[in-house]
């Protein structure tokens, strides 16, 4: 299942894992295993965030998607499944 990963990244956490150069590292060996559709950076309510867009394989996966956030970044960490344009015409198309 396709879902978006939104990592929003404690502040005090963040900065001491970027003094340490260790940040890179986090989000790379998480990179490395989801293999995204799609990974954006940026800001959510004045905190560090990455926006990650991958294919979900199994829900037990989960855990070891997330707990480098958690661990690492003291981050709130949120799955939601999403669709692109070809998904949602596919759904539709089960209305009829």
């Amino acid at each position: 299942m396709r879902v978006l990963l939104t990592v929003e990244m404690d502040t005090e956490k963040a900065n001491k894992s970027i003094t340490e150069h260790a940040l890179s590292k986090t989000m790379k060996s998480v990179l490395d295993q989801v293999k995204p559709e799609a990974a954006y950076f940026g800001t959510k309510d004045g905190q560090r965030t990455g926006y990650i867009v991958f294919d979900l394989k199994n829900p037990s996966d989960i855990p070891s998607v997330a707990e480098p956030f958690f661990q690492d970044l003291g981050a709130k960490v949120t799955f939601m499944p999403v669709m692109n344009f070809d998904d949602v015409q596919a759904g539709l198309q089960k209305l009829n």
